[in-house]
């Protein structure tokens, strides 16, 4: 039940991650500005969400799960509210940043990822995936829906709608999470599993935290490019913005397919290999969008997206619990996640960039598969270094 109800939280409070995409091209035409101004809502939302993650993060280890949801409830509720009274693009974004962003969708992602891997031992995994899985669900469900309103009431209406629901919704649901967790127990590993060690990879700690850093950034930016775009990408060809969000929600509802199970593949090959496994499948994905644009394929096109890319994030937090000291695993999985967010800001607005200079979203497609390259290459390097006799010795029984 408390899984269920954490499910819920995570899928209304991840809201504000897609509606923005949604109504991006009735935002622009309302405000009058250009394709990439009109990502810059989307780019301060992911800045402030990914700093958020690490501020709730601290707040729920401190004041409680309870505490942590219910300043989300409150800023969802006002920041919906203030979107859809503001009157320019830069109060836009910077509500987005502020309100729905740092203090807001960030309250349901890291502090109940975090709690719930405090109820569950024998199956940890499988129900962090399913908590998690309420970013991707919010992707599902919000789309077809925001552009239903912003369709017959308007995006400001819309938006207003959105925090009074949010509001009401998080505050009851919060009541049911009172129980206090148990303590927290150490997880078995995988047998064969990587030992974590204090030279993951044969580097040095900050060498391979910075290059983790790297890879989620590179594949989170070549990941924007359709999570943001996709709608006014169909409204560019002519198909229409309902088409567009009815893409982004079947995308993002493969993704959930795609992060669960790609837990199992973590299970069996291990974060690294599955991180590599997912890099190579997106970079063929995004290629994908270019030569093929008529409204059948980019359904086909956007599902196999979903269904490639879903597990890279996950995977990050699996290398983390590897192959670095397990009494840093929380400092460094934020860290990571944090850098994965800032990828989703800066590739949301390159894109619309891209697409402001060269008049055609080919070019940002291609954009984003280079950044894809990077981050195999990486995983490639991670993988190599990984093979390497000397990489993987046990911590001395002392440590």
């Amino acid at each position: 039940m408390r899984l269920a109800i954490t499910l819920l939280l995570m899928t209304i409070g991840s809201a504000g991650m897609y509606v923005v995409s949604v109504t991006l091209p009735a935002v622009q035409a309302d405000f009058g500005v250009t394709r990439a101004e009109a990502s810059l809502p989307y780019t301060l939302l992911m800045i402030g969400f990914g700093i958020g993650c690490v501020l709730m993060g601290r707040l729920a280890d401190r004041f409680g799960i309870v505490t942590v949801i219910l300043i989300g409830a409150v800023s969802l509720g006002l920041g919906f509210a203030a979107c859809g009274w503001v009157g320019s693009i830069t109060g836009f974004a910077i509500v987005h940043g502020l309100l729905l962003g740092l203090f807001g969708i960030s309250a349901t992602f890291v502090p109940l990822v975090a709690d719930t891997s405090l109820w569950f031992v024998k199956r940890r995994g499988v129900a962090v995936a399913v908590c998690a899985s309420g970013n991707y669900l919010a992707g599902a469900i919000w789309p077809p829906v925001v552009q239903h309103f912003v369709e017959t009431v308007g995006w400001r209406p819309t938006y207003v709608g959105l925090g009074l629901f949010s509001f009401t919704a998080m505050v009851l649901l919060a009541m049911a999470m009172r129980s206090k967790s148990p303590a927290p127990q150490t997880a078995p590993t995988r047998d064969g599993a990587p030992v974590p060690s204090d030279r993951p990879f044969g580097l040095s700690l900050a060498q391979a935290q910075g290059l983790l850093c790297v890879t989620a950034v590179a594949c989170c930016v070549a990941m924007a490019m359709p999570q943001v775009h996709i709608v006014a990408y169909c409204g560019d060809l002519g198909f229409g913005a309902a088409r567009g969000a009815e893409m982004l929600s079947l995308m993002l509802a493969c993704g959930i397919v795609s992060r669960l199970i790609s837990g199992a593949i973590c299970d069996r090959i291990g974060g690294v290999r599955t991180l590599l496994l997912g890099s190579v499948l997106q970079g063929l994905s995004l290629l994908l969008f270019i030569p093929f644009d008529s409204l059948v394929s980019l359904y086909l096109v956007s599902a196999l997206f979903g269904l490639f890319q879903g597990g890279l994030v996950p995977s990050y937090a699996i290398i983390v619990r590897e192959h670095f000291p397990p009494a840093e695993a929380g400092a460094r999985v934020g860290t990571v996640m944090m850098c994965s967010l800032l990828g989703m800001a800066l590739g949301g607005w390159m894109s619309g960039k891209v697409f402001d200079l060269t008049g055609s979203y080919h070019a940002a497609f291609i954009n984003g598969a280079a950044w894809n390259s990077l981050n195999l290459t990486v995983a490639l390097f991670l993988l190599w270094r990984m093979r390497r006799p000397a990489v993987g010795q046990a911590l001395p029984a002392s440590a």
